[in-house]
């Protein structure tokens, strides 16, 4: 168990490093090579969509080429992606259409539902384990936005390719058993509906962030403030660096007053400083704004990944993974156009209200929805909310 979840770890890292480089030169590449601010928005649209298809393929892509083969698959076209998105129009818009390009840092492809399955195992401990696997997600986004400020546009599709290359290597390394989630069998199941209730909270919250994927708010701190990629790769280390450390705080904080409390409480106040974020007439006071919402805003994730899977049986853990997985990118997909038509409006700030906006709705209807649902992360019961 030990050698899975490194290798986990190693293939999680590598992608989340290549994905925070990308979210900080993407939008601006896109820009030098003619697409519009709309234009950016779509290509943003598309990747997320293709990479929703893709997780919520993963079980269907599992039963006909194996796990180790779905994973190697994804980190080949991870490869093939970054060959891609060095090209004209025509070929970028052949990269964001695998499915294994993120342009704001969240994984986006089969890997997610497979790793977080895998992970969970036993119940006991499954918070701190998801909390190891988002911290080192976190501090290697953080890492690769602070390389973006040092590297040139092809040096990051070189290290998106190389990041593939890492996912192939440990899909290789990896034996069956150490990846392999149990299949479902016919047992009691969570009642119909709480996954689907959770998928529907966790696509509004997902369609609130595709309003502000990271290509997204280096690209305004860039129109806003006049900064390039040398300043904002570290203001975007920070941020992230600063969400790696929620993520290890999230655990203890969880222990303390629960899952859902820690979702809901933490999220709140990071989504009342988003909405004031387009409002800070400097550049320091808006990035402060934004280093401190870090700081709260992505705590929810590892709480959240736990919550859902102490929702359900072991054996019904991958339909859960897989089903919120798949929600959360087709959901943002939807957002980035809209994105770059505020863009194009001069209304660059608007989508850090509306984002704020949804996501405070989000949180207290997932509060009032899951409030009278017990969980137990070491012996998972699910009681149908009152």
């Amino acid at each position: 168990m030990l050698h899975r979840n490194r290798y986990i770890l190693a293939s999680r890292t590598a992608r989340s490093l290549a994905y925070g480089a990308l979210a900080v030169v993407l939008a601006e590449a896109l820009a030098a090579r003619g697409f519009s601010p709309i234009g950016i928005g779509a290509a943003i649209t598309t990747a997320l969509l293709a990479g929703a298809l893709t997780s919520a393929l993963t079980g269907r892509l599992v039963g006909a080429f194996g796990t180790r083969a779905t994973l190697g698959m994804g980190g080949g076209a991870m490869i093939v992606a970054a060959v891609l998105l060095a090209g004209g129009e025509p070929a970028i818009v052949c990269a964001c259409l695998l499915g294994v390009v993120s342009p704001g840092g969240q994984d986006v492809g089969p890997f997610a539902a497979i790793e977080q399955a895998a992970l969970a195992g036993e119940s006991a401990g499954m918070t701190r384990r998801l909390s190891v696997y988002n911290v080192a997600s976190a501090a290697a986004i953080a890492f690769g936005a602070l390389a973006a400020a040092v590297l040139t546009y092809p040096g990051v599709l070189v290290l998106y390719a190389a990041a593939g290359a890492v996912v192939v290597l440990v899909a290789f390394v990896m034996n069956d058993e150490q990846v392999t989630v149990a299949e479902p069998v016919r047992q009691t199941r969570a009642p119909f509906g709480i996954v689907e209730r959770l998928a529907a909270l966790f696509a509004l919250d997902a369609f609130a962030g595709g309003f502000i994927v990271q290509a997204f708010i280096a690209y305004w701190f860039s129109v806003r403030f006049g900064v390039g990629a040398e300043t904002i790769g570290p203001l975007l280390f920070g941020a992230n660096l600063l969400a790696a450390a929620s993520y290890v705080l999230a655990a203890q904080v969880a222990a303390r007053i629960g899952l859902l409390n820690t979702m809901v409480f933490t999220h709140l106040p990071s989504n009342v400083l988003l909405c004031l974020l387009p409002f800070m007439p400097s550049f320091a006071l808006a990035a402060t704004v934004l280093l401190v919402r870090s700081a709260l805003s992505q705590m929810d994730v590892p709480t959240r990944q736990a919550y859902t899977l102490s929702l359900v049986p072991p054996h019904d853990r991958p339909r859960a993974a897989g089903v919120t997985a798949a929600v959360r990118p087709a959901a943002a997909s939807i957002a980035p156009v809209l994105t770059g038509i505020a863009f194009q409006l001069a209304a660059a700030g608007l989508p850090f209200v509306l984002a704020g906006a949804l996501k405070i709705v989000y949180d207290l209807s997932l509060l009032a929805t899951f409030r009278n649902v017990p969980v137990d992360e070491h012996a998972p019961t699910v009681t149908e909310p009152q």
